[in-house]
């Protein structure tokens, strides 16, 4: 029986190996922060819980990125201008029907993303401005003015091939600052899908 000689490997092929492999990897850690750079579109069900009742809304929005990319506390740090439409359903004072009202709002957002971007997940805060189509008033509440400022926390993870699929959960207080009284605020919790294209 014959043997095959076996040919042993190039000194060179092991480093280059290893080089093409770190050189991948490293773009494809890039890739992901700079997937944070796109125009991204959302939807997000929310329900702000008080006493026996509940407000819930669902809101369409779109995020459109500004300003550069920074690196804080071993994260990477982007900024995002976050235009959304509302709808609020809430039940009426008299607790006997439901009141739709429609909110338009603007918020500075920043996203960390941990690991210096390379992660999937990420944290975010933001401040804004809103405006309601009528006064809201519930059984408990009521706000003075149409006007509301706006935070907002989240926490969420990337997926998919190209990092284009995103879901969170947030935390989201509106209330005018007292600028008029009463002022009761409300809290949402919400669930949010995106897609960055």
């Amino acid at each position: 029986m014959s043997q095959v000689p076996l040919k042993m490997p190039n000194n060179n092929t092991a480093p280059r190996a290893v080089l093409l492999t770190t050189a991948l990897l490293a773009l494809s850690l890039s890739a992901q922060a700079v997937e944070d750079r796109k125009t991204t579109l959302y939807v997000d069900a929310g329900r702000a819980p008080h006493n026996n009742t509940a407000t819930n809304s669902l809101t369409l929005g779109v995020i459109l990125p500004w300003g550069s990319e920074r690196r804080l506390w071993g994260t990477a740090v982007t900024s995002y201008a976050d235009l959304f439409v509302s709808q609020w359903r809430a039940p009426s004072p008299d607790r006997t029907s439901h009141n739709n009202f429609t909110q338009l709002g603007a918020i500075a957002l920043w996203r960390f993303r941990f690991d210096e971007g390379a992660s999937p997940w990420f944290a975010e805060a933001g401040i804004g401005i809103t405006q309601m189509n009528e006064q809201y008033e519930t059984p408990d509440r009521r706000f003075s003015t149409l006007f509301q400022f706006t935070e907002q926390l989240g926490i969420g993870r990337t997926f998919g091939a190209r990092g284009e699929h995103e879901i969170s959960l947030r935390f989201q207080h509106f209330s005018n600052a007292s600028i008029r009284k009463p002022n009761p605020g409300e809290n949402f919790y919400r669930l949010r899908y995106a897609y960055r294209f």
